[in-house]
Order: structure tokens, then C-alpha cells, then sequence
């Protein structure tokens, strides 16, 4: 443990809203609870609360106990073979997503954005920037990136609402392939203060790349979610008993004494 106790306390009831661990009812435990599992002060639990509380996470309900504000955590399903925007999540938590531009511009593109939507070495692309807000609070930041031959029509106003995909869709570009990589990231200096936290808060960057007709890149997006605020739900059916009806790309771990 490292720094003040409350923080620490503060960072695993965090986690543990982000995992949904309080979907069902949306109560955390008692205080006198947290005392006992977590073998601290009841000043500490107070305080790691009320941290959690004016980062609009939880409220405390008068002689009922604390609870998860609705909307303050998404989960996003995943399944082979389909694709939800987060939106599709908030919404359904009855949470209004704020889209804003932060910034618009056609400029030069750097040399792995310019490899992952096949295009010349720094040609010219738009790049859309933007924060979203679920409820009160920041929920992401998104760079976007669009070949200037698909990106030339999208406006200011048209990415910031409907928005760059949705925009690109109603144009006539069918989005038949979506490929997502996801891994741990820190919020960095620039992006800290969009999410209103600290430098070097946890997130979780989410790229993903559409596809028209299945092999052309049509855009680029990378997604920094705060960790504590969105999580990714996978449900495999199945598993598999050999090596041989592993799924592809995926391989059984033998069993060692």
C-alpha cells in the first residue's frame, strides 16, 4: 500500500464499482463493513467515501447507507462477430452522452495512423478531437481519424453531433468491419484535465479501426476511457476440453504437478 490509506481504500471500492460489483442493487456495504474487511479506521472509510462522492461515483442516502450513482460506471458487451458503441451502454443506463469537439482540423498524418488506414505517409487527413461526458461527468477523449476522401464532407457541427462515424454512415460509407485493440493506459498531461482527474490516472485506450467492404479503412478512432468509469463484458459459451476445438487464436494451457 502506498500513499494515505483513504486513497488506497478510495482506489479498491473504485475498482470494484467499475467491475459492476454493485449492479444489483447498487448499495455498498455498510461502513461499520468496510471497517472490518478492510481492517481500517472508520475515518478512513468516511473519508475514502466522501472522496468517491465529489467524483460524483456515490451518494450517501439519509439512514439507508451509500450507493452507486446511476450512470457513474458503463459496461459495453462484446461478443464475436458484433459491435456496440459505448453509447449503446450509456443509454441504456438512462445516462444523456454529451458530445464536444475539442478540436477539428485537416492536417498531415503521422506515420502509423498513415499504415493502419493504408494511405500515403502523412497525407492529408481530418483529425477530430473530442470529450465525452455521460451525465455530469467525462466518460472519454477521442482523436478521430478520416482519409480526406471519406473526412472532406463531415463538418465541425456533423462530428460533434450526430458524430464522425455516425456522419460517415449517413453519407453512404457501410461500416462492415470493425477490428478493436484494447490495452491499460495513463491519462497524460493533455488528457487529464478534459477527464478532470490527475496525470497518470488509470484509462482504458480502445482503438478501433472501420472498415467498408471489409479491407478498406474508412476511419481510426482511439478512445481513452477512465478506467473506474467503463469496462468491456466478454461472454465466451463454451469452453473448449482440447487443443483441438480451441477457437481460433487460441491455444490450451497443459496441466503441470
Amino acid at each position: 500500500m502506498t500513499g494515505p490509506r483513504f486513497q488506497w481504500l478510495a482506489s479498491e471500492l473504485r475498482e470494484r464499482i467499475a467491475l459492476g460489483d454493485y449492479a444489483r442493487t447498487g448499495a455498498l456495504d455498510s461502513e461499520a463493513e468496510l471497517v472490518r474487511r478492510y481492517g481500517v479506521s472508520r475515518v478512513t472509510v468516511r473519508r475514502a467515501l466522501e472522496d468517491l462522492r465529489d467524483e460524483g461515483l456515490i451518494t450517501a442516502k439519509r439512514g439507508s447507507g451509500w450507493y452507486v450513482v446511476s450512470g457513474a460506471s458503463f459496461g459495453q458487451s462484446l461478443a464475436l462477430g458484433s459491435f456496440q458503441h459505448a453509447q449503446s451502454a450509456v443509454t441504456e443506463a438512462g445516462v444523456p452522452l454529451v458530445r464536444k469537439v475539442t478540436g477539428y482540423e485537416y492536417t498531415a498524418a503521422p506515420t502509423d495512423v498513415s499504415r493502419l488506414l493504408q494511405i500515403p505517409p502523412h497525407s492529408e487527413t481530418l483529425r477530430v478531437s473530442t470529450v465525452r461526458h455521460a451525465g455530469k461527468h467525462p466518460l472519454d477523449v477521442v482523436v478521430e481519424w478520416v482519409p480526406l476522401e471519406f473526412g472532406a464532407p463531415v463538418s465541425r457541427a456533423q462530428a460533434q453531433q450526430p458524430g464522425v462515424w455516425e456522419t460517415l454512415r449517413r453519407n453512404g460509407h457501410t461500416i462492415d468491419l470493425v477490428r478493436q485493440s484494447i490495452a491499460a493506459g495513463a491519462a497524460s498531461a493533455s488528457t487529464a484535465p478534459l477527464l478532470e482527474v490527475a496525470p497518470g490516472t488509470p484509462v482504458l485506450v480502445v482503438r478501433r479501426l472501420a472498415l467498408r467492404n471489409e479491407s478498406q479503412p474508412l476511419a481510426l478512432s482511439e478512445h481513452r476511457y477512465l478506467g473506474h468509469r467503463f469496462r468491456l463484458d466478454v461472454e465466451f459459451r463454451g469452453w473448449p476440453g482440447t487443443a483441438a476445438t480451441d477457437p481460433p487464436g487460441m491455444t490450451t494451457i497443459p496441466d503441470h504437478d
